[in-house]
């Protein structure tokens, strides 16, 4: 039994969109300053609250707006503590995490099976019937093509607007941003908010369309992978890209892998995608000077307004 190429970069496609989405929320977020390692509480907060409003309103875009809400809100509390408070930023992302595991588990009771509504394509069908290109180009869901559209946005506003300029310069030493005259915190939570909003998005993703069920635990670690994706990306938002869809192409190639019957132990099937990632981490961090001079200067360290 063969791999079709052509389906295997549709799924390809589909299995990056939650990581990437996460990803370059979290660049962003990054690039101000934070590192917010609860990236995948807030996945996993978007995948249930998500699938719980499209569930029971019928309407898949009403769940993925849930799903942004809900993950902005835990980002909010993330903000406010880190930020405000000044509690530690790595302590406080964890607990995030931990949180939004077991928040969006008692919010799951009773949903596992249930089927969410069919999400309307953004194409017509006739386009996703063109042999090879129809499919890849035209059969994907509007927030896959959302996720690409985001990466291009991304990379345009920190690159050429004085949105993006204040933005890095929050990220690269808050001090002198501050002496400015620029709100330092402000600036910061609206970015840890952008950050929970595409994280929340990828979430209800991943609900919505790509598995179509509720399943406690669902994200298996794909926040994780959205934050290595960052530093694999060298906080650049097209190599964020680049590197989610190598992760989706393990994926996508290893449950292919699965079902045509490899002579291959499951278990280490499965475990390829993170073990490449990691591999790939360790190659690209085996240059400490290079990866220090790529990463904002302030990056996890707390500001003290002095006046």
């Amino acid at each position: 039994m063969g791999i079709d190429p052509v389906t295997l970069i549709v799924a390809l496609i589909t299995v990056s969109t939650p990581v990437l989405l996460a990803a370059i929320g979290e660049l962003v977020v990054e690039k101000a300053g934070v590192l917010n390692l609860g990236v995948e509480g807030m996945m996993i907060t978007g995948a249930v609250m998500g699938f719980v409003v499209a569930v029971d309103t019928g309407s898949p875009t009403l769940g993925f707006l849930a799903g942004m809400l809900s993950a902005m809100g835990l980002s909010l509390i993330f903000g406010f503590l880190t930020q405000v408070l000044l509690s530690n930023q790595v302590a406080t992302g964890l607990a995030l995490t931990l949180f939004g595991l077991g928040l969006s588990a008692l919010l799951g009771v009773g949903y596992p099976g249930s089927t969410p509504p069919a999400v309307a394509d953004p194409f017509p069908a006739a386009m996703a019937e063109i042999p090879v290109l129809g499919p890849i180009l035209f059969g994907h869901s509007l927030v896959t093509y959302l996720s690409v559209i985001m990466v291009a946005v991304v990379w345009y506003v920190l690159g050429y607007t004085r949105v993006g300029l204040i933005l890095r310069a929050v990220g690269e030493n808050h001090d002198a941003a501050h002496a400015l005259g620029y709100k330092v915190i402000r600036i910061r939570i609206m970015a840890i908010l952008f950050g929970g909003a595409m994280a929340g998005l990828g979430g209800a993703f991943l609900s919505i369309v790509r598995v179509q069920n509720w399943i406690e635990g669902m994200t298996a670690g794909a926040g994780w992978i959205a934050l290595a994706l960052v530093v694999f990306a060298s906080w650049k938002p097209w190599r964020a890209l680049l590197g989610a869809y190598l992760f989706g192409g393990i994926t996508a190639l290893q449950l292919r892998l699965q079902a045509a019957g490899v002579d291959v132990p499951v278990e280490i099937l499965a475990m390829s995608p993170y073990l490449v990632t990691i591999i790939v981490l360790v190659i690209m961090s085996s240059d400490r000077n290079r990866a220090a001079l790529n990463a904002p200067a302030a990056l996890g360290k707390v500001f003290h307004a002095t006046g």
